[in-house]
């Protein structure tokens, strides 16, 4: 725990326990509401090929867990952390742009 506290640059357990919270809470948001936002744009299992259908939700996976990570970052009292952390991982996948 300790080096993860270091690396993130947080000094306590319980706001470990807090970030965890928010990622598994927006991991399992942002997969639940694809499946609404897929059926939105006209795409269910029934009508699209297994193919396409699930690329393209996966895809829409990504930008939804962006936005709710800072929701929930910001709902549980750490914005910046998962700022910080959303900016960080946007410029590695050569996304850096955006922040400048």
């Amino acid at each position: 725990m300790e080096k993860l506290k270091a690396r993130w640059g947080i000094t306590s357990n319980f706001q470990i326990v807090i970030i965890f919270i928010v990622f598994a809470i927006t991991g399992s948001v942002s997969a639940k509401v694809a499946g609404p936002v897929t059926e939105w744009i006209g795409m269910t299992q029934e009508n699209t090929n297994g193919w396409i259908y699930w690329p393209v939700r996966i895809l829409l996976i990504f930008p939804i867990y962006q936005v709710l990570l800072v929701f929930f970052g910001w709902l549980f009292g750490q914005f910046t952390f998962f700022w910080n952390f959303e900016k960080k991982m946007l410029k590695r996948i050569g996304l850096g742009f955006l922040f400048s």
